[in-house]
């Protein structure tokens, strides 16, 4: 049976036809406001219709980047975009012209899902999926089951405090591991590098037109690929953070595998090396137990998509 996989970013929105083996058969993009909710209804379901006439869909599966109610059909609250308590299921549901269930998921559940099935956790029982991008979301299987918790807020890693009195996070708290272990982490250290070490920030600015406040991410991770001394040292600092935040939840949940995603991957060795390095060095009882493998993902942007979908029709 084809279901069709819904990723909502906060500015675009993927859909996909996706069949049992985790292929998308057929994508279309929408641009979205994340300001506007009525707006965003109104586009996954346009899209779905317009999918739907080409392909027999039993299912579709929605991947929102927020608190996914329990049964998996609201969503509860979301930090970027303008949900609070969201029927967001029923809204698609009404608005759709085929009579198929619509199912929620978060983003990064659908994720690591689909790298569960179809990605780097192929054949694994137990497995932890980090995203790393603007924040940093987490997916947990255990004993090859998807945990969502009683509430539907499981793993939501990336709001454990690891730093008391530290930066300010979006929900609300201080010292959250996103604030240290996401993209959104590696943009303000790099921006603050720039003024501390203006001598070794010659590249990163040249990337970014000159402009500081214009630094990204993937400029960090150009000039660290091209041997840049201090872009090397701000992936270092990321990849420690997550490993060593990693041995903070392989201490609760023992996995087999941790899978590292989201765009900041895309720095590859560069990152997953010293995520390595800290994760055993933080690793309790290191040398008396196994260890978990740190891998990248595999599945790329088309994650949420494929997972969203996969979820839906089962």
């Amino acid at each position: 049976m084809h279901a069709i996989g819904v990723d909502i970013g906060g500015t675009k929105i993927a859909i996909g036809v996706v069949d049992e083996a985790g292929r998308i058969l057929a994508q279309v993009r929408r641009d979205t406001d994340p300001d506007d909710v009525a707006s965003i209804d109104h586009a996954i379901a346009d899209a779905c219709t317009e999918l739907a006439k080409a392909y027999e869909v039993g299912a579709i599966g929605v991947a929102a980047a927020g608190f996914v109610s329990s049964d998996r059909t609201s969503v509860q609250f979301a930090p970027n975009i303008a949900w609070r308590e969201y029927p967001l299921a029923r809204k698609i549901a009404e608005l759709v012209d085929i009579d198929v269930p619509v199912v929620v998921e978060n983003d990064a559940n659908a994720a690591g899902w689909a790298e569960f099935r179809f990605g780097a956790g192929r054949g694994s029982s137990d497995m932890l999926m980090l995203t790393i991008g603007t924040g940093l979301g987490g997916a947990v299987v255990v004993d090859r089951s998807l945990v969502r918790g009683r509430w539907g807020a499981a793993a939501e890693v990336g709001h454990m405090r690891v730093v008391p009195g530290g930066h300010y996070c979006g929900c609300g708290h201080e010292g959250c591991w996103e604030q240290y272990a996401s993209g959104s982490a590696l943009v303000r250290d790099a921006k603050a590098a720039v003024v501390a070490l203006p001598h070794k920030a010659g590249r990163l600015l040249e990337l970014a037109g000159g402009e500081r406040k214009k630094i990204k991410g993937p400029h960090v991770t150009t000039a660290a690929q091209e041997g840049d001394e201090l872009a090397v040292e701000l992936l270092a600092k990321l990849g420690r953070w997550i490993g060593e935040g990693a041995a903070s939840v392989a201490a609760l949940l023992d996995p087999e595998l941790i899978v590292i995603g989201g765009g900041v991957a895309g720095a590859g060795d560069l990152l997953l090396l010293p995520a390595r390095a800290g994760f055993e060095a933080q690793l309790s009882a290191l040398g008396h137990r196994p260890m978990a493998r740190l891998e990248l993902a595999e599945q790329g942007n088309e994650a949420g998509v494929v997972g969203a979908a996969d979820l839906a029709r089962h």
